[in-house]
C-alpha cells in the first residue's frame, strides 16, 4: 500500500496511536504532518521520521480550541496544498464513576474526541471535494460502540464520532472522498499506562486474544483506509481489539 506523493495530516501524533499511524503512513510514502499540542513530542517524531529519511513536518494544533484548528488548517494549506489523508487521531479519557464528572471535563472530552475531530474535517474538506479525492480516518474507540465502564462521556464522545463518520461517507461519496473509522480496543499507550494493574488484569483476561493491542496494529488498519486498497469503502468501523468487541 503505497501513499507516494501524497499529504497526510495525523493528529495526535506526538505519541501512542497517533506517532505510530505517523510512522506507518511516512513509510508508505506520505508527506506527513505531525499535529499535536505537546510542541517537544511532536518535533521529536517528525524528527525521527525525517532521520528515518521520511518526509515529515511538526505543526502545533489544539484540537479543544476553534481558533487553533482554524489557523492550523490555514497553515497547512498553504504550505503544503490540498490534504490528501486526514487521520483524526487525538484523543483523551478519564476514567471515574459518571456522577462524579464536571461540566470543564466533559466539555474537554467531548471537545477533543468529537467536536475537534468535525471542525478539523469541514476545515480540510472543501479542497478535497474541488479536487474529487480524499480519504478522512476518524480514529474512536470500541468504547462507542459498546460502552466502557467509568468513560461514560467518552464512550458518548466516540460513539459521536461513529455516526458522524457514517453521516459525512454518506455526504462525501459523491465527491470521491472516503470516510471511515477504526475503533481500537485497550491499546499499549500512555493512556493505558495510567490504568490501574487490577483493571488492566481483568481487561487481558476478557480479549480472547489474550493480550492488549499494539500501536502499530491500529496503524495498519488505518493505512488500508487511507490507501488506494480502500477506494470503494466508505462509511465503514473497523474494530482492532483482539475480539474483545464483535458487535455487529
Amino acid at each position: 500500500m503505497k501513499l507516494n506523493d501524497k499529504v497526510a495530516v495525523v493528529t495526535g501524533a506526538a505519541s501512542g496511536i497517533g506517532a505510530a499511524v505517523a510512522k506507518a503512513l511516512a513509510e508508505a510514502g506520505a508527506a506527513v504532518i505531525v499535529a499535536d499540542i505537546q510542541s517537544d513530542k511532536g518535533e521529536a517524531c517528525a524528527a525521527a521520521l525525517r532521520d528515518a529519511g521520511h518526509k515529515a513536518q511538526f505543526m502545533r494544533v489544539d484540537m479543544t480550541d476553534p481558533a487553533s484548528i482554524a489557523a492550523f488548517a490555514a497553515a497547512v494549506q498553504s504550505q503544503v496544498g490540498a490534504v490528501d489523508v486526514l487521520v483524526n487521531g487525538a484523543g483523551w479519557g478519564k476514567t471515574h464513576p459518571f456522577w462524579e464528572g464536571t461540566p470543564e471535563l466533559w466539555d474537554k472530552i467531548v471537545g477533543l474526541n468529537f467536536v475537534g475531530p468535525m471542525r478539523l474535517a469541514q476545515a480540510l474538506l472543501p479542497e478535497m471535494m474541488k479536487r474529487g479525492s480524499g480519504k478522512i480516518v476518524n480514529i474512536a474507540s470500541d468504547a462507542g460502540r459498546v460502552g466502557s465502564l467509568g468513560e461514560t462521556v467518552y464512550s458518548g464522545a466516540k460513539g459521536g464520532l461513529i455516526a458522524f463518520t457514517k453521516a459525512l461517507a454518506r455526504e462525501t461519496a459523491r465527491y470521491a472522498v472516503n470516510v471511515n473509522c477504526v475503533c481500537p480496543g485497550p491499546t499499549e499507550t500512555p493512556l493505558l499506562a495510567a490504568v490501574p494493574d487490577k483493571v488492566q488484569d481483568a481487561l487481558k483476561k476478557a480479549i480472547p486474544m489474550r493480550r492488549f493491542g499494539q500501536p502499530s496494529e491500529v496503524a495498519d488498519a488505518v493505512l488500508f483506509f487511507a490507501s488506494d486498497r480502500a477506494r470503494y469503502v466508505t462509511g465503514q468501523v473497523l474494530s482492532v481489539s483482539g475480539g474483545l468487541t464483535m458487535a455487529g
